[in-house]
């Protein structure tokens, strides 16, 4: 295993001159595929560890969510054709003598996700499942058969993660949460779950561009929407009245053009666009820690649904983000951590080919002194080495569910 530590002369994220980052909502239909293919390989997972006692072969990372069509007014509405959610890749159907229910377990597990979380959404009339899960290849499967103290990596592969969030990170990630939280929707029924959010922030200056449907069911005209509109504006913009911009700008539903009816605005009958508007596909999603932020580096793994013993697709990128932000707390004087994980296959996931970590120095740390290079890259090894020794457990937690990944 290589180990590289680098002093980078950069400035930190937050200090370049501008600064994107993106985020997808729970209704977003990329942001669906993520979620329900994950909980899918959580609850199989699940299955495998009460009928075998140990994870099995399976890659639940293919997706995609086509979209259905629907018919919308002022005050009303029907579907007139569903949704249809592809569930692809691959799963153990058998072990032994014993079978397991894949295909059963898949469709409850996609019923169950969209009751929890599009309200709208009735998965019984408005998404048709079908489960193209087929048994993987032998290669791949005799991983989970090899003995060890732990599998070895299903792929090649890398992952990166990186700590501290920025303030334009935490805004955008805090915009949508706040707009599909309980009490917000309580206060706002009208409000759909298909919310995107785009951060733009110029120096001091954050500029916010929010998409968010009105249920077409709960704003009977054009003028309605209109009020609607302005009132939610006016609360998001009060919630982000803590984060340190000089100033910012939030725009609403930037396509909607008064006096065109039910064509000049946003208005949604399931609270997602995927009931006619847009397709959505696994990986085109959120990163492990809830944003896309275009100006980190990022890894082109998609974490949703693979399986959490072997991919190191999902294992790194997890894991990544939670080593740098580990370093970032308890080694003094840095102001920025970047952390990339290199897999070779075959070889042990707590083996790593390469460990990269690349820090921007500066500050003076949490304990307020400055550490010397030497004494940095010490502690670093020394955090990285922790995290390794533990991968077992923190893989088991992944099984269970417990680390979100979009």
């Amino acid at each position: 295993m290589e180990r590289t530590v680098e002093i980078s002369k950069n400035e930190p994220v937050a200090n370049q001159a501008v600064e994107i980052v993106e985020r997808k909502g729970v209704g977003h239909p990329d942001s669906i595929c993520d979620a329900v293919m994950d909980r899918i390989s959580v609850a199989l997972s699940r299955e495998y560890m009460k009928r075998f006692g140990a994870v099995l072969h399976h890659n639940i990372d293919k997706g995609l969510l086509v979209a259905g069509q629907v018919e919308k007014g002022f005050g009303s509405g029907r579907v007139i054709k569903p949704m249809e959610l592809i569930v692809g890749d691959r799963a153990t159907f058998e072990l032994g003598k014993t079978k397991v229910p894949v295909v059963e377990i898949t469709r409850q597990t996609v019923k169950a996700w969209f009751k929890e979380n599009l309200p709208h959404v009735d998965p019984e009339k408005h998404v048709k499942t079908r489960v193209v899960l087929r048994p993987g290849s032998v290669e791949l499967s005799d991983i989970f058969d090899r003995r060890g103290r732990l599998k070895g990596a299903n792929d090649t592969s890398a992952a990166c993660g990186y700590a501290p969030s920025t303030a334009t990170e935490d805004a955008v990630l805090s915009i949508e949460k706040f707009i599909n939280s309980p009490a917000f929707k309580l206060r706002y029924p009208e409000t759909g779950e298909d919310v995107k959010v785009m951060g733009v922030r110029r120096g001091s200056e954050l500029d916010l561009t929010v998409a968010c449907p009105l249920m077409a069911g709960l704003i009977e005209s054009e003028a309605a929407y209109f009020r609607k509109k302005k009132e939610v504006r006016e609360a998001l913009v009060k919630s982000l009245s803590g984060f340190p911009f000089s100033k910012i700008t939030l725009n609403l539903n930037c396509l909607d053009a008064k006096g065109r009816g039910v064509k000049g605005v946003y208005l949604s009958l399931l609270g997602t666009s995927a009931e006619d508007a847009d397709s959505g596909q696994v990986g085109r999603g959120n990163r492990v820690n809830g944003v896309i932020s275009l100006m980190r580096p990022m890894g082109t793994e998609a974490a949703a649904g693979k399986n959490p013993i072997t991919h190191v697709g999902k294992i790194y990128s997890v894991l990544a983000h939670r080593m740098a932000a580990e370093i970032y707390q308890r080694v003094d004087g840095l102001k920025e951590v970047s952390v990339w994980l290199v897999s070779e296959i075959g070889a042990p996931i707590d083996e790593p080919r390469q460990v990269f970590v690349q820090v921007i120095a500066g500050g003076r740390g949490v304990r307020g002194r400055k550490a010397g290079q030497a004494d940095m890259e010490k502690n670093i090894s020394v955090i990285v080495d922790e995290f390794l020794s533990s991968i077992g457990p923190f893989t088991e937690e992944l099984a269970r569910g417990e680390h979100p990944v979009c």
